[in-house]
């Protein structure tokens, strides 16, 4: 029998302490007036999951066109906790740890799978740098990569960590190949009520042979015109789901992310994927860094490299995997990026500060 958004597991705790849907509100109403910044953030989440309406207002980053806010069924949530739930084999009593904003949908995801699969979830503050208690064995934990990179030290004792919110660096893969946990970039957006594909980044079985995202049960996949993906995921949006993702789709369960459409640069004829150009360029530039373009008055858009910090010589053979149309007309050293919360680089914010 499938949950209803209206029941809370009678195996749910929160930082240690069982609370059914009534105590829930007084926790919510608790963290709203008392708490610490995120903890405000979670109480609002909270009395709007426990009022009486079917759906919750969730803020969209972008991936089906311009942000916006949008109706989300509780319902649809649900199944999107119990998909994961299924997938990643989960079960009542599994301690899981939350260290994302409530006010995202993965960090509002984490609170429903709690609530609704009966784990044992423990909060700390959604820092770069996390406060994780190291004595604790933990199931289950979402963070974004930037918080993977810094707290890699910490995390020895979490079986699964699943991270999105902004693309997984070929630097970064390198580093998790020698560690415990076993680690999964997602794939989805708002609109699919969080993540609707993961793809395993270590801890392969000897025949392992995909390494692409692997979609989730129930989730139907395809292409428009464009090469952008569409989704059809009927227990999560009644609406099929027309994303600026564009994909390359290797059999019905799976498909490559290679870069956002609006993202792509036209110089002088010529479809540039700027994610892919910096795929080949992660291992030659040590600081963060993006590709995109500046209008030019023969190419239409010329190629420019945006590397965070001082100026700096960059190693001599940096290009050298780069078709000619790929390699960057200009390069620009920026002190910081601007970035969202989940530290999803702003690349139009940061360029409009170096013009």
């Amino acid at each position: 029998m499938t949950p209803t958004f209206d029941k809370v597991h009678n195996h749910f705790q929160l930082n240690g302490f069982h609370y059914d849907r009534e105590a829930l509100k007084e926790v919510a109403y608790s963290y709203i007036k008392e708490g610490e910044d995120f903890e405000i953030g979670i109480g609002e989440f909270l009395a709007d999951w426990l009022d009486s309406n079917e759906t919750i207002s969730a803020q969209t980053s972008g991936s089906t066109g311009l942000p916006k806010k949008i109706s989300v069924s509780k319902q649809a949530m649900v199944h999107s906790a119990l998909t994961t739930g299924n997938f990643f084999q989960l079960e009542p009593k599994d301690r899981a740890l939350l260290c994302l904003p409530a006010e995202t949908i993965a960090g509002k995801m984490m609170l429903i799978r709690a609530m609704m699969l009966g784990w044992h979830l423990d909060i700390i503050a959604p820092k770069k740098i996390l406060d994780i208690n190291t004595r604790k064995d933990y199931k289950f934990a979402a963070m974004i990569p930037m918080q993977l990179q810094r707290n890699l030290a910490k995390v020895d004792k979490i079986q699964t960590i699943i991270v999105g919110g902004a693309p997984v660096s070929k630097d970064l893969i390198k580093i998790i190949q020698g560690i415990k946990p076993t680690i999964f970039e997602t794939y989805g957006m708002t609109e699919t009520v969080s993540h609707i594909a993961v793809k395993q980044l270590n801890n392969f079985s000897e025949n392992a042979t995909n390494r692409y995202f692997q979609v989730l049960p129930g989730i139907v996949i395809s292409q428009d015109d464009r090469d952008c993906l569409i989704i059809d995921a009927k227990n999560i949006s009644e609406a099929i789901i027309i994303t600026n993702d564009v994909v390359k789709i290797h059999d019905k369960l799976s498909f490559e992310w290679l870069g956002r459409l609006d993202n792509v640069i036209n110089s002088g004829g010529i479809k540039i994927h700027p994610e892919m150009v910096e795929n080949t360029l992660a291992s030659h530039i040590d600081s963060r860094f993006f590709i995109t373009a500046l209008p030019d008055n023969e190419l239409g858009e010329r190629v420019v490299l945006i590397v965070e910090g001082e100026e700096k010589p960059l190693k001599t053979d940096v290009f050298s995997g780069l078709t000619k149309y790929e390699i960057p007309k200009e390069i620009f050293f920026v002190k910081y990026f601007q970035e969202t919360h989940s530290g999803k680089i702003q690349r139009k914010k940061t360029v409009a500060s170096i013009k």
